[in-house]
């Protein structure tokens, strides 16, 4: 019997990190055991996160497509939303997928325990059983995949049923006339589209000078613009001082930057101002994990908490908070208890913006390199230039490239426009590979594509892109 065969392994969290961690190790040849409260795994990303709010924004966008088709000589009838049948696809979906992640467990051997658990030391779990009971559980080691939840803005938490958090968002529970969304990031941008696209009137209330904090404006720029036309107003370096439940409403007391107040009446009302790490785990005082002031568990690059016996992963570990980084950092931190030579180190974490248009990026941002002092090369190809994008009629993207101007390697890589969270993944490949400008220009790409928009940006660098014009200096 080998090593890994003996190697107890417990992790905490059935989401995208913690039962990629539990099916690796189980494949490695571990005794690997699951604790979740769900069912079956699949976390806050596919119960009440990624998967539905994908689902959701798909028919937005169909919706708003059944629109702009007026533009090419084809009218359509105004869509007849029947709310439950879509809420039974949405929930359809997920089922489909979390059941098949039990069915890969059992598969696996992976023995599922649907419950909550709490640490009694480093090694020992008492385990709260959902239909009932409790046991100590014993391993060599554990990996906390806690997640995390909705941030909440103590001015904003009053009992009313009119006040939503993402999770109740995306219940969907009815269409309402008019939605407050307090806060412009990703979050608040996406789920405000798929209710101005069911017919609801969007107020969206950012307290910074743009949506989407963090990201480069010029990739910004094109969804604001069309968030504009499909929302009631945008109210940027705008705060919600108050909201008070009147039973037809509520009604929401807005501060502009320079002290001005309005008061505007809404049907529902969306927080959604981030998210907090689920860090606060019974009996976790008992164990040497260290918590930073920010309420994130501490780990190193093997993802190993200051406690030896404990690792951590996801959301509950740091920035950024995406499904996509917590799957990785699950898999390093078991090869690491399988003991092989392994860090969490990547070049870059893509993000995506599934509004529409997307936005993406990955690596190293303008933003970025300006806070740093950093010297860059940014090469853009605008989408006005692309046949592919002309087809779609949807030619307000651009993409663009972050080049180190002395080694001409791809640093970063951003793009805003249609399927640009679909793309994105050739720029991360690019940023790992280290491949240099000239690379990406002599990398073939299929005609007529929006992947075209990545070559023809790198030859933008050289100033050889064949279809855009820049004249020569004399």
């Amino acid at each position: 019997m080998s090593e890994n065969q003996t190697l107890k392994l417990a992790v905490i969290g059935g989401g995208p990190g913690g039962y990629a961690a539990a099916f690796l190790a189980a494949d490695l040849g571990m005794n690997v055991t699951l604790i979740d409260p769900e069912a079956n795994p699949g976390g806050v990303c596919l119960y009440r996160g990624c998967i539905p709010s994908k689902a959701l924004l798909h028919v937005a966008k169909l919706i708003e497509e059944s629109q702009q088709a007026k533009n090419w000589g084809i009218d359509f009838a105004a869509p007849n939303v029947d709310l439950a049948r879509l809420r039974s696809w949405k929930q359809g979906v997920v089922t489909k997928l979390t059941g098949g992640l039990g069915q890969l467990s059992k598969q696996r051997k992976v023995q599922y325990v649907q419950g909550r658990a709490a640490f009694e030391n480093s090694n020992t779990l008492r385990v709260s059983k959902v239909q009932g009971g409790e046991e100590s559980l014993s391993f060599d080691r554990i990996i906390i995949a806690t997640g995390s939840r909705p941030a909440v803005v103590p001015t904003l938490k009053i009992d009313s049923p009119r006040m939503m958090d993402s999770t109740g968002a995306l219940d969907l529970a009815d269409v309402p006339k008019t939605l407050l969304v307090v806060g412009g990031g990703y979050i608040g941008l996406e789920l405000g589209s798929v209710y101005a696209a069911l017919g609801t009137r969007v107020t969206v209330v950012e307290m910074l000078p743009g949506l989407l904090p963090g990201a480069d404006r010029d990739l910004v720029l094109p969804l604001h613009k069309r968030l504009e036309k499909m929302f009631e107003s945008i109210l940027l370096n705008t705060t919600v001082a108050a909201v008070k439940d009147e039973g037809s409403g509520i009604r929401a007391t807005l501060k502009a930057q320079d002290g001005s107040e309005q008061e505007k009446v809404f049907d529902r009302v969306l927080v959604s101002v981030g998210r907090k790490p689920n860090s606060e785990i019974p009996g976790l005082e008992k164990t040497g994990v260290q918590v930073g002031p920010k309420g994130f568990i501490q780990v190193n690059k093997q993802l190993q908490t200051d406690d030896p016996a404990i690792y951590a992963i996801g959301d509950v570990v740091g920035e950024p908070m995406l499904a996509h980084k917590a799957s990785h950092e699950g898999r390093v931190a078991v090869e690491a208890i399988a003991g092989h030579k392994v860090a969490f180190e990547p070049n870059a974490i893509p993000a995506v913006v599934f509004t529409d248009p997307e936005v993406a990026w990955a690596g190293l941002t303008e933003t970025q390199a300006q806070k740093d002092n950093r010297e860059i090369k940014v090469a853009k190809f605008p989408w006005g230039a692309s046949g592919r994008a002309m087809t779609l009629d949807r030619n307000e993207g651009v993409t663009k490239l972050i080049v180190d101007p002395k080694s001409e390697r791809v640093l970063g890589v951003g793009i805003s426009g249609v399927g640009a969270g679909e793309m994105i993944a050739e720029g991360v490949l690019a940023i790992e590979m280290g491949a240099l400008a000239g690379d990406v220009a002599l990398t073939i790409h299929p005609h007529p594509t929006l992947s075209e928009t990545v070559m023809e940006s790198a030859e933008v660098f050289f100033g050889t892109s064949t279809h855009v014009y820049r004249p020569k200096r004399g």
